[in-house]
């Protein structure tokens, strides 16, 4: 997969465009964030579709380095809630609530589809409403 077919990836989840999945995703797809696992086109639609509930993500590509089966990229996503949410993925948030994941993000790529995707963490923090910031850690 090259930079612009990755781009435009990055450019329809941003908008919060679940097509993009359908696109982008292969079936066999499988998902490792962490703790957290989920299989397929419809595993990502269920997941972001819990997140976008709440949030506003934003990606940032920082770094992206490919080949003909791999994509790795290093990844800043910042999320702003959206509304007050007691019960989201991240535990109960306020809206204005950020929270900042950096980290890597390594894809496996067959037919220009993601098959698989790796997530690895170097820091991931929640900043409230008010403006304090906390390192959480690994969330998943």
């Amino acid at each position: 997969m090259d930079r612009a077919r990755y781009d435009e990836y990055i450019k329809r989840f941003n908008e919060q465009d679940p097509t993009a999945f359908e696109e982008f995703i292969a079936p066999q797809f499988h998902m490792q964030n962490g703790t957290l696992e989920f299989d397929g086109q419809q595993g990502m639609k269920d997941h972001y579709a819990k997140i976008w509930a709440s949030f506003r993500e934003d990606l940032t590509v920082e770094r992206f380095v490919s080949d003909s089966e791999t994509v790795a990229v290093q990844m800043w996503t910042h999320f702003t809630a959206v509304k007050d949410d007691p019960g989201s993925l991240f535990g109960p948030v306020r809206a204005g609530a950020t929270f900042d994941f950096r980290g890597l993000i390594m894809y496996r790529v067959q037919d220009d589809r993601f098959t698989d995707c790796l997530v690895a963490y170097n820091s991931f923090v929640a900043t409230d409403a008010d403006g304090v910031s906390t390192d959480l850690g690994i969330p998943h």
